[in-house]
């Protein structure tokens, strides 16, 4: 039976969540005159985690007409990151004089196709998110809040429908396609029984927000004050990040493994502070300030999807993969897989074949891309070291700086990375080694994605 012998559906494209993922998707579809409709279970705005974005990012907001927002919110600019240690050597040359253990980059050195600004921005993610669902409904999409989804039935030669709760009730909706954009509740995943729990990464995060933390600190020049920084911790791949929210207010968080993660509201906070106490030089600038919300804690850090896309559906954002954060990937992830996947969406409305094949183009795509990073990430965490001394040299610094900008999505892997495996093998096979002791407990044989 052909679909377009289904009889008409209520809606050409369902949307599970109201995020990134899903109000960019959205607004790409409305922008094409495709009838879509948003289901996003919480009342917007709502806080969330994943503050800072990557240049690539920008992309996005240029095709669907929304950098004028960002710039009309004034969110804060975010011209580079740098990365700080205290007590370790990680590099033997200096450059530009910076100090031995810190790496700072300018996201201006690298110029990026099809991008026309030199920095991208720090959110509040509560404002950013329902903007951006705000503006994808003002392009002609439909969006209800406080709609939850339960489950979305497939059945033979009929429309997916979405089945949701509204005033106690649960009612369904059928579209020619679902796309999954839930976010770290994985719905589809979890339903369908794909989503597959990282067996190398498992982070875990304490954070909060503060006012009054002296950003300048770190800053050797002005506009450093509103760089992201990634402060190194003793511990085993433990790291705090400090992303700037308004002039006076910080987002702080500590990632730390799991085995280290504690259970209780009272042992989390602890652990923050336990773990900020590491290093007295953010602890004394942390303990002048003050501190705006509880503490949240986040768990289960890393997964991956054994398929993200199936007959009338599709995953994107976090619903189909979730890397760790540390190079602020998930919302940039979460823009791009909707602009790649709206794409073969667009083409299968017009064709009438939503089958999986339909998606073969978006799954590539940003398989490819999520690898590169799961990469990248997984050669940070074994060596953190080894990270900063490719961004001080020369001959890698801008390859570095493309990983960073997020252009992940290039056919075939980025050299530097190999260029970064070879060196962490060197550094394992020699015991004397200056970094050898700083070695954190994963392999070389976990640098290769799930899927």
């Amino acid at each position: 039976m052909n679909t377009r012998d289904r009889g008409t559906p209520d809606v050409d494209v369902a949307i599970i969540g109201g995020g990134p993922a899903g109000s960019s998707m959205a607004a790409y579809l409305a922008k094409a005159g495709v009838k879509a409709h948003v289901f996003e279970g919480e009342l917007f705005p709502r806080p969330h985690v994943g503050e800072s974005l990557v240049p690539s990012s920008t992309r996005v907001f240029q095709d669907l007409d929304f950098l004028k927002v960002m710039e009309r919110r004034r969110f804060p600019r975010k011209f580079g990151a740098a990365w700080t240690a205290t007590g370790v050597k990680v590099y033997d040359v200096k450059w530009e004089g910076l100090e031995e253990t810190e790496a700072i980059i300018r996201f201006d050195e690298r110029k990026q196709p099809g991008v026309g600004q030199d920095y991208t921005y720090h959110v509040d993610r509560g404002e950013f998110d329902n903007e951006l669902l705000q503006h994808a409904h003002r392009l002609g999409a439909s969006v209800s809040e406080g709609v939850g989804v339960k489950h979305v039935e497939f059945a033979k030669d009929a429309w997916p429908r979405v089945h949701y709760a509204i005033g106690g009730k649960t009612e369904a909706r059928s579209a020619r396609i679902v796309v999954d954009a839930s976010g770290r509740k994985t719905l589809l995943g979890n339903q369908l029984g794909l989503r597959v729990r990282d067996p190398v990464f498992d982070q875990f995060a304490v954070h909060t927000w503060f006012r009054g933390y002296d950003r300048r600190v770190w800053a050797k020049r002005a506009e450093q004050k509103d760089y992201i920084f990634i402060h190194f911790l003793p511990a085993a791949n433990t790291w705090l990040w400090q992303i700037p929210i308004t002039e006076d207010v910080t987002s702080i968080g500590v990632v730390t493994q799991k085995k280290n993660f504690a259970k209780t509201k009272e042992s989390r906070e602890a652990l923050f502070w336990e773990a900020v106490a590491t290093r007295p030089d953010l602890a004394e600038n942390l303990k002048r300030s003050e501190q705006l919300r509880p503490f949240t804690a986040e768990g289960d850090y890393s997964y991956a999807m054994k398929q993200i896309c199936g007959d009338g559906w599709v995953m994107v954002g976090d619903a189909g993969r979730f890397v760790d954060p540390i190079f602020s990937t998930g919302v940039s992830i979460a823009l791009n897989s909707s602009r790649f996947a709206s794409r073969d969406i667009l083409k299968a409305l017009q064709t009438g074949d939503t089958s999986k094949g339909s998606f073969e183009e978006f799954e590539t795509t940003i398989r490819r891309g999520t690898n590169h990073w799961y990469s990248f990430i997984s050669v940070y965490y074994r060596l953190n070291v080894l990270f900063t001394y490719f961004i001080v040299d020369p001959r890698h610094r801008l390859d570095v700086l493309k990983l960073l900008q997020g252009d992940v999505y290039d056919e075939g892997e980025p050299p530097v990375l190999e260029e970064m495996r070879k060196m962490v093998r060197d550094v394992e096979r020699d015991k004397n080694h200056l970094w050898h002791q700083l070695l954190n407990d994963m392999t070389a044989d976990a640098f290769k994605p799930l899927f």
